[in-house]
């Protein structure tokens, strides 16, 4: 039988797309998985959010411990978002490789953002020597695991095509087996970078104005598709405009909105009681 990582990989080598979506806790995992999902994503923001800090604001332990939750939820393989790792060299990058894989993820992403708003982007040969070690950890595991490199340009204040190219090809290089450059808004920018890679890529949807479908997506070469804090941010919004409601009109029409118990309790009917 195949370990969890070979079956998240192989959903890369299927054809066409799929979409891989981000749940915040064990609940809205378990609703992803009833509804059919085959994998699942983590995100550092909606996890963030849940624990009532700002994104970056949880500490690496906090951090597995939030995965290792989702990766007990359901049985699908399910893709971490840990951000820059436990630290910044790439020693840290391979630990991080170890302890992911230690605690039953089916892959992670590593991204080139530093955390530092200031500098917020390592620089290129660094970045690259990080992947390098992440891919090497990933190598030395007894079972597989399927490593994501991120860029962080675009979130980042530099929209710099070229430049974001040139690393997910060296990060391709390195060893990664999928490429994300998260915050991509032009479809043809998104093509370009498909057509300069060889391994899946992986993009962000869920962005404000950026409704690309699947179908668009497939002919622009995209095979993974995520959707970072996007549902949970969804969730959140519509939790506040309730309470506005209860707040400034006095009014409870948002319940109108709300799903039926017996419908919500459908998703959960099959979890053990323990």
């Amino acid at each position: 039988m195949a370990n969890i990582g070979t079956t998240f990989r192989r959903l890369h080598d299927e054809p066409g797309p799929f979409i891989i979506p981000n749940p915040w806790d064990i609940g809205t995992a378990r609703i992803l998985a009833t509804m059919g999902f085959r994998a699942l994503a983590t995100t550092s923001a909606g996890m963030a959010f849940s624990k009532g800090v700002a994104d970056g604001r949880v500490s690496s332990a906090d951090t597995l411990a939030h995965c290792q939750a989702i990766v007990g939820a359901t049985a699908l393989p399910v893709s971490a978002d840990l951000e820059k790792g436990i630290g910044d060299s790439p020693e840290s990058a391979a630990e991080t490789i170890r302890r992911a894989a230690g605690i039953g993820l089916a892959g992670c992403s590593l991204e080139d953002h530093t955390g530092s708003r200031e500098n917020p982007i390592y620089d290129f040969p660094l970045a690259v020597e990080r992947i390098a070690a992440a891919a090497q950890a990933r190598d030395s595991l007894a079972h597989d695991f399927v490593l994501t490199a991120r860029c962080e340009n675009f979130l980042w204040g530099r929209p710099d095509l070229d430049d974001t190219i040139r690393r997910l090809q060296a990060f391709e290089a390195a060893g990664a087996d999928v490429l994300y450059a998260p915050g991509l808004r032009d479809i043809e920018a998104i093509r370009t970078v498909c057509q300069t890679l060889t391994k899946p890529v992986n993009v962000l949807m869920g962005m404000k104005g950026v409704t690309f479908g699947v179908a668009q997506l497939a002919d622009a070469g995209v095979k993974r598709i995520s959707v970072g804090s996007s549902l949970a941010r969804l969730a959140y919004g519509a939790f506040v405009d309730a309470a506005k409601e209860m707040m400034v009109d006095g009014t409870f029409n948002y319940s109108d909105r709300t799903m039926g118990f017996a419908e919500l309790e459908e998703f959960f009917s099959d979890t053990p009681v323990k």
